[in-house]
């Protein structure tokens, strides 16, 4: 597998993200090896959505540091819980990241400012799942509608993202890394964009946003399944009422 050249990110970033892509990007480069590919699929400029699977704590660096290479900077939709904490929430503001608030009144200002970011070209990451997924083998579990109701608002292209490999670096719930020293290989692909064109017109429907999130997740499953040669089940887990607290607090 060759090597992706880097390429230059031409939109305007904070200081603080060139300041991260510089700190962040040589330590993934020293302790993983790369395979991606579907980096045609990325537009080159203007604002679309990237979706992928989330399995580990690390996988969303992974993700980043896949579309820094190809020139397009993130933007993540990340649980507002990460914002209360101490510096840590300080330096997501400031790297312009967007804070979702499950389950209370401001749970619209997350789609607000999504669609803002898309509107000023931006790429705006999501993981549709919301949590680590907790299918036993780590394939992609079902999503919730917010992907689906993102990109029928919005009209953005939505870019499936399958990846594979950080689990090696960082088990499920796991606390200290592993397996650094034999820089296990991160897998990421892209596919072409979801084709969600019969939908626009329903943007407001619960449905057309169910059936919506249920494309793309079809999509970056069949990509999980290519880049682990293995066939994905026939359904995908759901996660059970409270298993999310669960886990989250152990």
């Amino acid at each position: 597998m060759r090597p992706v050249k880097r390429r230059p990110i031409t939109q305007k970033l904070p200081w603080s993200y060139d300041l991260v892509i510089g700190v962040v990007r040589p330590v993934l480069l020293a302790i993983t090896r790369r395979e991606w590919t579907g980096g045609e699929h990325l537009p080159p400029e203007g604002g679309f959505i990237v979706a992928s699977n989330h399995y580990s704590e690390v996988d969303p660096f992974m993700l980043g540091h896949y579309l820094v290479d190809h020139g397009r900077a993130p933007f993540f939709l990340a649980k507002s819980a990460l914002f209360e904490v101490p510096v840590v929430g300080a330096a997501l503001r400031h790297l312009q990241q967007v804070p979702v608030y499950r389950a209370t009144s401001r749970a619209g200002d997350a789609l607000v400012e999504a669609e803002k970011a898309l509107r000023e070209g931006k790429c705006v990451a999501i993981m549709p799942e919301g949590t680590l997924t907790r299918d036993p083998d780590l394939w992609p579990m079902r999503a919730r509608p917010g992907v689906g109701r993102l990109a029928l608002a919005s009209g953005a292209p939505v870019i499936p993202v399958g990846q594979w490999g950080a689990q090696e670096v960082l088990a499920r719930y796991a606390r200290r890394p592993g397996n650094l020293l034999k820089r296990p290989v991160q897998k990421v692909k892209a596919g072409p964009p979801v084709d969600l064109s019969d939908l626009l017109d329903r943007a407001d429907d619960p449905r057309a946003q169910i059936e919506a999130t249920a494309r793309v997740m079809k999509a970056i499953t069949a990509l999980v399944a290519e880049l682990r040669g293995e066939t994905p089940p026939d359904r995908p887990y759901v996660m059970k009422p409270g298993e999310q607290d669960r886990k989250e607090r152990s």
